[in-house]
């Protein structure tokens, strides 16, 4: 068995005092889409700063194509292929659509590819061309929320982290904006989503873990999830 993209064992994570994630242990393989579900609180955005390298574990390691990340700097963890969308879109709101889109492709120097990629972009999202010389302060909750997608695939990269990209989007958005997630998986990008619509992740992802006050309490296969009564009843309206 190939061993797994992205591996996360054991690790503890503090903001000072308080005890943000408490062992948690995750895997994500190449070419899944993997959610990590769970209340306001739960931990689920410290996994994806931590992952990313914006915060340090305390203890344990996360392993990212064979080497241990755990600690490294956030920019040096981009350049290994990891690209995060954060939690309410965080676009460089007085610079163009264009120019935020330059900037998700800062640690690259193939000039060729980063064309292609921007192309690539495009296509995902046609609107941003539509509006690649208007102010990112300008565009809709839903066209900065794939201004803030676009902008982290120009990197390129192998693991793409999503931080609630369905939050405060209008249900036809939310639709729209998860089918381009499947679609940005089928073109070769791995997932990592992070997810308040609990019903939307599940539906699309391969596998999911549950997160409780810093612990992982469920992990299985998405669909099994989806089906569980406990889930249903805690996250699912039901």
């Amino acid at each position: 068995m190939a061993e797994p993209m992205l591996k996360i064992d054991n690790i503890d994570v503090y903001y000072g005092a308080i005890h943000a994630l408490k062992g948690i242990s995750l895997e994500v393989n190449e070419g899944e889409i993997v959610t990590l579900i769970g209340a306001n609180g739960a931990g689920k955005s410290t996994t994806l700063r931590t992952i990313s390298g914006l915060l340090k574990p305390k203890t344990g390691s996360i392993t990212f194509l064979g080497q241990n990340i755990a600690g490294v700097r956030a920019h040096e963890i981009v350049k290994k292929g990891i690209s995060q969308v954060p939690e309410g879109r965080r676009v460089f709101a007085e610079m163009t659509v264009m120019e935020n889109l330059d900037l998700g492709a800062f640690v690259r120097k193939d000039k060729a590819g980063i064309q292609q990629d921007l192309k690539h972009v495009f296509e995902l999202f046609p609107r941003l061309e539509e509006r690649k010389n208007q102010s990112a302060g300008t565009l809709s909750g839903g066209e900065q929320q794939m201004l803030a997608m676009g902008r982290a695939l120009m990197s390129r990269p192998k693991l793409l982290l999503l931080d609630e990209p369905s939050m405060g989007l209008a249900p036809l958005l939310i639709k729209e904006i998860f089918n381009i997630i499947v679609d940005i998986n089928k073109s070769g990008t791995t997932v990592l989503l992070v997810e308040q619509n609990a019903n939307m992740a599940l539906s699309i992802a391969n596998r999911a873990y549950v997160l409780e006050t810093g612990r992982i309490t469920l992990s299985g296969k998405a669909q099994d999830l989806a089906a569980s009564e406990d889930v249903r009843k805690a996250y699912l309206g039901g």
